[in-house]
Parts: structure tokens; C-alpha cells; sequence
């Protein structure tokens, strides 16, 4: 099976497609980017609201695991080089490193995006039910990412970086997964190709 973003490419017009992929890569990373300074600081975490997570649950899935691996790899580039693509216009290796308190976040991105491509690659991304398990999925590995990276960089108990880097986000994060686990199949209907 393939990805919608792969569904979308013309057979056999190989040029065209690596031209197609690069056009994807390079918009999704900076999709993602965009979404990264719709930014609300909470005064008590140095983790902000933002809306980075829809952007790379619906980038990963929508692009299936390769393409989605090569576009979060190449924001994490972008803002390793200093580009202010972060949340909050943040940029610099220094985001990704340890002593980063949402430097976890950052790198669970590129994992979520490889498991929900992985996962659209196999048809999951093709009706409500199954497209609303990889954004839960993906959206699990964030924090499994996020939240110990959190504890140690700011060194506070695993509990307490579950109070400043996971409950505040639960609600927001599930309206996000639901967006986007509800524009993939509609996507699909829309290209008319459910059976690829």
C-alpha cells in the first residue's frame, strides 16, 4: 500500500516524482515550522502550547514513513543550523541537545513521523478508526520522548516532569490528533484511490 502523498505521484515519471518529493519535504518542514510559532508559554513549564504535534502527525501519516522521516530530519536540520523554525522562533543545535527541556519533544517527532508513516503504509490511515490509532500512537511517543528528556534537563522527578510536560497538553493534543486523524481519510475520498 502506499501513502497518500505517494498516491498523489504520476507512475513511472521518475524526475517528476523526486522533484514531487522534494517539494514535499521542504513544504512539510516548513509547514511544520509555521505551525511551531503558533506558541502559548505557560508560565509554569518551559514547555509551550504550540501546534507542531498536527503538523508532524499529519506530515508523517499523510507522507508515509520515508518521506516523513526525510522532512522531520530536515526541520531538525534547519533548526540545528539556527534557522528560528522551534517553538517560540527558537533555533540552534543547543534546541536538540540534552540540556534542552524540549529538546525530547523535538527528536520524538522523527520517531512519531517514521511509526505513523510506517503505519499509513500499511492502510491505516484510510478510515476514522484506524487513523485516529496512529495519531494516538504517534502522539504517545512524543512523550515517551519528551517528558523523561524534560526530567532530566531540568532535573525534577519523572512525576513532576508528567505535571509540567504531559497533563497540560492532554486535551490540546487530543483535538489536534483527532483533526488530523479525520482529514486523512477524507483526504483519501477526495483522491479517490482508497483501494492503493
Amino acid at each position: 500500500m502506499t501513502a497518500l502523498a505517494e498516491a498523489i505521484r504520476r507512475p513511472g515519471a521518475r524526475g517528476a516524482n523526486l522533484v514531487v518529493n522534494a517539494v514535499l519535504v521542504i513544504g512539510g518542514s516548513l509547514f511544520i515550522a509555521a505551525l511551531a510559532q503558533v506558541s502559548i508559554p505557560l508560565g509554569f513549564t518551559p514547555v509551550p502550547i504550540t501546534l507542531q504535534t498536527f503538523g508532524v502527525l499529519l506530515v508523517g501519516t499523510a507522507y508515509g514513513w520515508r518521506l516523513a522521516g526525510l522532512t522531520i530530519a530536515l526541520y531538525l536540520a534547519q533548526i540545528a543550523v539556527g534557522l528560528p523554525f522551534a517553538a517560540e522562533g527558537e533555533g540552534g543545535v543547543e534546541i536538540l541537545s540534552i540540556a534542552t527541556a524540549t529538546g525530547g519533544y523535538l527528536w520524538g517527532f522523527l520517531v512519531a513521523a517514521l511509526l505513523c508513516g510506517w503505519l499509513a503504509n500499511r492502510g491505516w490511515d484510510r478510515s476514522i478508526r484506524s487513523s485516529i490509532s496512529v495519531m494516538l500512537l504517534g502522539t504517545v511517543l512524543i512523550y515517551a520522548f519528551g517528558v523523561p528528556w524534560l526530567a532530566a534537563a531540568i532535573d525534577v522527578p519523572l512525576l513532576e516532569a508528567f505535571e509540567l510536560g504531559l497533563y497540560p497538553f492532554v486535551i490540546g493534543d487530543l483535538l489536534k490528533l483527532l483533526l488530523a486523524a479525520g482529514l486523512l481519510p477524507a483526504a483519501w475520498k477526495l483522491v479517490g484511490r482508497k483501494d492503493r
